[in-house]
């Protein structure tokens, strides 16, 4: 009788497995085929010559920190990824994080959060062999390290009365400062959370949550707040030299909101728009656009096209990086 079990055990699998062998090929085409329209549409919409024209007036020293600083910001976002190991039951190194969440991060800001945050990830994760309960763990996790950063980092700046809205904006400065002191009271809710709530684990739709202790949650919000940090900075080295970095950060952090609100594709036009309607009476119209334009080159288009290689090369190497299967 056992070996008649083991014998109808494949047979009872085999449906379901020759169902996903059929859809993986067209699937995976398909995949494929969006990246290459989505690349065709972006291509088309960047003033090439623009671009070069811009980077040419900046000096060479200029270029070069606030192209380190793009890979430092790079890095750090990695590492929202690189903590989410604490949370899922595979092994996984940095060798085989490192890449998903800089390829991630770079198709994330150049072709919407759907395409490189989510479906990105879930590719490359499942490639490596992560299941998908653990994927939707470590994008959980990303994001939250994300926007609670964001929170801790506005809320400061924005409390402070740092950015003063133009007349006329919807949102007052006074509101601003108010918003500002509601992001830290979250941000503090999320860390009393962690270190006093009993109920550590929720699951939602079958995904399981777990609420990270006070350490993890204090390296979340550190890691968030300094990846927003080092992109006003690197659009701090581009502008003019007299304006003052909190103050371009504080524009930054707003900008986001309106980028996430107008659901663009890299906020086209939105960064661009608020700088200017916040920092015309500090900076000439033209040098705030060239510096955005500088900006736009060296930490959204230049990572992509370096992360569009590295992508192939993760792919080709899919096989060997994936995580061996513990028997039973």
């Amino acid at each position: 009788m056992s070996s008649a079990e083991t014998q109808s055990a494949p047979h009872a699998e085999s449906p379901g497995k020759s169902r996903w062998s059929r859809w993986k090929r067209p699937l995976t085409m398909l995949f494929f085929l969006a990246l290459i329209v989505l690349f065709t549409m972006l291509a088309r919409r960047i003033e090439w010559n623009e671009v070069f024209d811009t980077l040419a007036d900046f000096k060479v020293r200029t270029l070069i920190i606030a192209s380190g600083l793009t890979l430092v910001s790079f890095l750090v976002y990695a590492c929202f990824d690189l903590i989410g190991r604490t949370y899922i039951r595979q092994d996984l190194t940095w060798k085989q994080i490192l890449p998903v969440g800089i390829i991630s991060y770079a198709f994330n800001l150049n072709l919407s959060a759907w395409v490189g945050g989510i479906a990105m990830r879930y590719r490359l994760y499942s490639r490596l062999g992560v299941s998908k309960a653990n994927i939707a763990k470590i994008l959980g996790l990303s994001l939250a390290t994300n926007w609670f950063g964001y929170m801790v980092i506005a809320g400061a700046v924005f409390s402070s009365g740092l950015v003063r809205m133009p007349p006329g904006w919807k949102l007052s400065s006074t509101a601003l400062q108010g918003v500002g002191v509601l992001l830290l009271l979250v941000s503090a809710g999320y860390l009393a959370a962690c270190q006093f709530s009993k109920r550590r684990e929720w699951s939602i739709r079958g995904v399981e949550i777990n609420l990270p202790s006070l350490r993890m949650a204090v390296l979340q919000l550190a890691l968030g707040a300094l990846n927003w940090s080092l992109m006003a900075a690197v659009i701090f080295t581009l502008l003019p030299s007299k304006l003052d970095y909190p103050l371009v950060l504080g524009v930054l952090l707003i900008s986001a909101i309106a980028g996430v609100i107008t659901h663009i594709p890299a906020g086209l036009g939105v960064l661009e728009a608020v700088f200017v309607a916040l920092l015309q009476h500090e900076a000439s119209r033209g040098s705030l656009v060239a510096g955005l334009l500088a900006y736009r080159a060296i930490y959204f288009i230049l990572p992509l096209l370096i992360t569009l290689v590295m992508y192939l090369v993760v792919e080709a190497k899919a096989k060997s990086l994936r995580i061996a299967k513990k028997p039973g």
